[in-house]
C-alpha cells in the first residue's frame, strides 16, 4: 500500500492535493491511503511514527506549530527511503532546502502551476517506490506493493486455503500457494516450516530448542520445524 502524508495549513490546498493524489492513482490501480493534516501536530506525529509501507510525505514548510524542514529532519533521523515533497508560499526559500541534506525529491511553489508540477513529482515517487524490492501481487482488481524488508513471515491458512503475508502494520491474505510466493523473494528469505517462509534479515533470535523465532520487533512464532533448521544462517 502506498501511504501519502500530507501537511498543509491551507484547506483548499489540502484537497488539491488530494485530488491530484486520486486522478493519478486511479490510473495505475495501486491501492493507497492518503492521510490529510493541517499542522504537525500529536495525530500527525503519530503516523509519522508508525510503521506504514510505502511513504510518500508532501509537506508544507511554514503550519502553525513547526517548520515542514524540522519535521523533514526528524523524519531522515530514522527513515531514509520515504520520500519527501514540499510545498511553500516562498519559492525563495528553495536555496535553504538545497542547503540541506534531506534528500527530498522536490519542493513546489503553491503559486507556480501547482497542481501540474505536483502531478509530476508525484508520477516520479511512484516511479521510485517500483524500484525498491517489492513484491507485488493482484488480488479481486487491486495491486499491492510491499516491501521485502516490511514482511516478517509468510504462512498458510489452511481453513481458506490462502497464504498471509505477515508486515509490521498489516496482514494481507492472497490466493497464491507458498511455493508460488517463495520464487518471488529473494535469498533473505527461508522456509523454517511447511507452512511458513520467514524473512531472515528480520529475524534476531532462533531458538532451535524451543522451535521459535524471534523477531527484531519482539513478534514471536513457532513455525520452525526440525526439517528446516540446518538450513538457517541464524542460531
Amino acid at each position: 500500500m502506498i501511504n501519502f502524508i500530507v501537511c498543509d495549513d491551507n484547506s483548499e490546498v489540502r484537497q488539491n492535493v488530494a485530488d491530484t493524489i486520486g486522478k493519478l492513482m486511479m490510473k495505475n490501480q495501486l491501492v493507497y491511503k492518503v492521510h490529510l493534516f493541517s499542522d504537525y501536530d500529536k495525530s500527525f506525529k503519530k503516523v509519522l511514527d508508525e510503521k506504514l509501507s510505502c511513504k510518500i510525505y508532501i509537506l508544507d514548510i511554514e503550519a502553525p506549530s513547526a517548520s515542514g524542514i524540522d519535521i523533514a529532519r526528524k523524519i531522515r533521523d530514522t527513515d531514509i527511503d520515504s520520500i519527501i515533497i514540499f510545498l511553500t508560499s516562498h519559492n525563495e526559500l528553495g536555496s535553504v532546502l538545497l542547503q540541506d541534506e534531506l534528500m527530498f525529491l522536490t519542493f513546489i511553489c503553491k503559486f507556480n502551476d501547482q497542481e501540474k508540477r505536483l502531478e509530476s513529482a508525484i508520477t516520479k515517487a511512484l516511479q521510485m517506490v517500483g524500484v525498491k524490492q517489492a513484491i507485488r501481487f493482484d488480488d479481486r482488481g487491486s495491486i499491492y506493493t510491499i516491501p521485502l524488508h516490511d514482511i516478517l513471515y509468510i504462512t498458510r491458512d489452511s481453513i481458506d486455503r490462502k497464504s498471509i503475508i505477515v508486515t509490521d502494520y498489516t496482514e494481507y491474505k492472497i490466493g497464491k500457494p507458498l511455493n508460488e510466493i517463495m520464487e518471488l523473494l529473494d535469498e533473505r528469505f527461508k522456509q523454517t516450516h511447511r507452512a511458513c517462509i520467514t524473512n531472515m534479515d528480520r529475524v534476531r533470535v532462533v531458538d532451535k530448542r524451543g522451535n521459535t523465532i524471534l523477531f527484531d520487533n519482539g513478534l514471536r512464532i513457532n513455525l520452525l520445524s526440525d526439517n528446516y533448521k540446518k538450513e538457517l544462517r541464524v542460531g
